[in-house]
Parts: structure tokens; C-alpha cells; sequence
């Protein structure tokens, strides 16, 4: 969101953003042209995490309500569940068309929905897909699931992908070769995961993979840089394992050191259960490291298989490990990965262009109903859809301008 909104006022739109708060932070600032507001999410005291984000909401509508009660906006764009009363009400109030972007569906984080929460949060998000005049996704594969979970019109959603500021990942440590040191050895290899410890992200499988990987490949060295609810679990398992000093959890690092790690790694291995885009792939590619990606959700749409990384059968370690060992053991194949890599970041996913794309979608859902009959035609105003799960083909609420 921060790079498309970055693009979007380099395009020469202007963009105000709405947003949670941070330690430490102004209230309001400029960032690359775009205004932040940050308004404060934990006071009152939340007593837990549905409380802190219904407080957030509350304080994301005040701001709005004043935002748009002195700037003539001419749209509300929203992101994913959190922020989804927040932006029914100023739709409402305000009288502005609704754009939401779905990054991901707790049904498909899940695999399900399986307790009280998990059907709450889905329910908050069938409830923004509804609202919204458009609906953008990230993937081929998330318009799918949005039409199967949500039942979300065909002509209502717009796919659009994700992209990467390559310029960002030039941005590494001076003397790389000595900084490495603090690493891994001058011998050792790098394999290198960087992201959330969750469950979806399957690290667990990258550390099954690792035994068959050292067995062919004694000198590999894997990092698995980031935090989550599952590091001690992942701590325990490669102690299991016997990985020993052959694997390394920094936890949290800073973007100058991710970008040096990618600049180093030989593998970064990204084995998803769960991916509606996979961005990370992409940052990876900017950072210049080969990539190896399970063949799930977006990935499948963003990396090709012996052309711009290598793909492996998602949940198989040993697939994991084979083509991990295929970079390891081939380093011209890997710089000819990189290379391509580098050119599909220049022609597919250019912030830029993608910001173009995402105005085209801001300007259907900004149409008036004398403007575009047909369209208007097919979306009658209803009040009566409050019901999920039956045919709702009139979802769209294309009503009110």
C-alpha cells in the first residue's frame, strides 16, 4: 500500500493516507509526497485484539469524517478486514465510491474456518467485498477464491499485481564480502528465508528439507531471518533435527540488512502453504538472489519455473531440497535466474504501471449512472442482500452516488 500510494502521486494524484498508529510517530507527516495520518489505536486500553481494532475504527472514522469534510475526495480506498466499518461508514456518510483490495482471506490463511474468530474476520470481509463498488485483488488465483468464498461478481473485481521498487534493495552494507563474516563462514553457502514464522509461510518444511541439502551439501548455511508466533516451535525442530550451527534465526532485521542478505544468499527459499501474491519473491528478485517458491496461489503467476526462479511441489521437503541443491550445485543457472528475474521486474511489475492499472479501476467505480446506463442497469440499487452465502449477484450496492 505504502508503494502504490508513493506511485499513485508520481502518476500526479493526490493521496492521503489513514492509518494505525507506531511508536514514536508524528501524527501527520509526509512520506514520498503522500500524507499520513496517524491516529491512535490503543486508547482506551484495548482488552484484546478485536477491541484494539473496533478502537482503531473508531479513530480511523473521526479522522476520516474530518478529512473529507473540508478536501473533496473522490474516493475511499480501503485495505483488507481491519479497516472494513471504518470504511462502510465514511462510504455512507460521505456519499464516495468504495474501492477495497483483498491481499488475503482468513479461509484460505486457514484452509477453513474453523472457530468463532476465524468466521468473524471472514465475515468482515465478505462484508468490505460487499460495500465496494470494486474489489482488486493481487492474482488470478485470489479472483478465484474471492468469487468461491465470497460469491464477489465476475465484473467487479479487478486483478492487479503487486510490484517492487528495485531502487530500494540497492541499498546494502559496504565491503559485503567482509560484512559476511558475521554470517557464515567464506566456505558456506546461503540459504535464506526472510518473513513471518507462521504456519502458512511453511518454514518447517524448508528445515525438513535441510538434512538432504547438508547431506549433498555440508557447506550450506540456512538463515531464517524474522519473528512469529512459531519460532521457539522452529527453534525446537531444527535442534531435533541435529541442524545444530547450520542454521541461524537473527529474528527481526532491519531493510539494509535484508538487502545484504540477498545480495549474498545463494537460495532464498520461500515455501508457502499460503500465498495469495507472494511478494517477497519479488523483493528477493530485486535484491538479486535466486529464488525457490512452492507452487501455490500467486507464485505460480510471478515465478517460472527454470526461467525467472524455481518452483517446488508445495508441502514435499524432498522437492524443497532437490531444487534447493539444483541452485547450490549450479551457480551459472542461478545467475541466469537472476537475470531474467531482473528484466520481468522492469516489464511486469513496475509500481508505476500498476498505479496506472489501479486508477483505471478507481475511475469504473467512480462512474455515475448516467455515464455508463448499462453498467447501472445491471446493479439495481437493493437493501434487502444482507444475507451471505445465497445468490447475491446484486452485491455490487452500485446504488449510491
Amino acid at each position: 500500500m505504502a508503494d502504490l500510494s508513493q506511485a499513485l502521486v508520481e502518476e500526479g494524484y493526490e493521496v492521503s493516507v489513514v492509518t494505525g498508529d507506531w511508536p514514536e510517530s508524528e501524527q501527520t507527516e509526509y512520506v514520498h509526497g503522500v500524507r499520513v495520518y496517524r491516529v491512535n489505536q490503543f486508547f482506551p486500553k484495548p482488552m484484546g485484539f478485536l477491541d484494539e481494532v473496533h478502537f482503531m475504527n473508531y479513530h480511523l472514522i473521526q479522522k476520516g469524517a474530518e478529512l473529507l469534510s473540508h478536501v473533496d475526495f473522490d474516493l475511499i480506498h480501503a485495505h483488507d478486514w481491519m479497516v472494513a466499518p471504518s470504511a462502510k461508514v465514511l462510504k455512507h456518510a460521505f456519499q464516495k465510491p468504495l474501492v477495497c483490495t483483498i491481499h488475503a482471506t482468513e479461509w484460505g490463511r486457514n484452509n477453513g474456518l474453523h472457530n468463532d474468530m476465524q468466521r468473524h474476520i471472514s465475515d468482515l470481509e465478505w462484508w468490505l467485498t460487499y460495500e465496494s463498488y470494486r474489489v482488486i485483488c493481487c492474482s488470478e488465483y485470489m479472483r478465484e477464491e474471492l468469487r468461491k468464498i465470497f460469491q464477489v461478481p465476475e465484473d467487479k473485481l479487478s486483478v492487479i499485481p503487486n510490484g517492487v521498487r528495485a531502487q530500494d534493495f540497492a541499498n546494502v552494507h559496504e565491503d559485503l564480502d567482509t560484512w559476511r563474516n558475521n554470517w557464515a563462514t567464506p566456505e558456506e553457502e546461503i540459504v535464506l528465508y526472510v518473513g513471518r514464522h507462521v504456519y502458512e509461510k511453511g518454514i518447517d518444511l524448508l528445515l525438513s528439507a535441510a538434512p538432504k541439502v547438508l547431506w549433498h551439501r555440508p557447506q550450506a548455511k540456512f538463515i531464517i531471518a524474522g519473528k512469529g508466533p512459531c519460532l521457539n516451535e522452529l527453534k525446537k525442530q531444527a535442534w531435533d533435527l541435529g541442524l545444530g550451527e547450520k542454521t541461524h534465526f537473527p529474528g527481526f532485521i532491519d531493510d539494509r540488512t535484508r538487502n545484504s542478505l540477498y545480495r549474498l544468499a545463494d537460495a532464498a527459499v520461500f515455501p508457502s502453504r499460503y500465498e495469495p501474491f507472494g511478494i517477497v519473491a519479488l523483493e528477493a528478485m530485486a535484491g538479486q538472489a535466486p529464488v525457490v517458491v512452492s507452487d501455490v496461489g500467486g507464485f505460480t503467476e510471478t515465478v517460472q519455473h527454470g526461467e525467472n526462479g524455481l518452483t517446488f511441489y508445495a508441502g514435499n521437503a524432498n522437492s524443497l531440497a532437490d531444487n534447493i541443491l539444483h541452485l547450490l550445485e549450479d551457480k551459472a543457472f542461478a545467475r541466469n535466474l537472476i537475470e531474467r528475474a531482473s528484466r520481468d521486474l522492469k516489464e511486469k511489475f513496475d509500481w508505476n504501471q500498476i498505479a496506472r492499472q489501479t486508477v483505471e479501476s478507481f475511475k469504473q467505480a467512480a462512474l455515475k449512472p448516467h455515464e455508463h446506463k448499462e453498467f447501472y442497469e445491471r446493479y439495481q440499487l437493493t437493501s434487502n442482500f444482507s444475507e451471505r452465502g445465497g445468490r447475491i449477484r446484486e452485491s455490487s450496492n452500485h446504488g449510491r452516488w
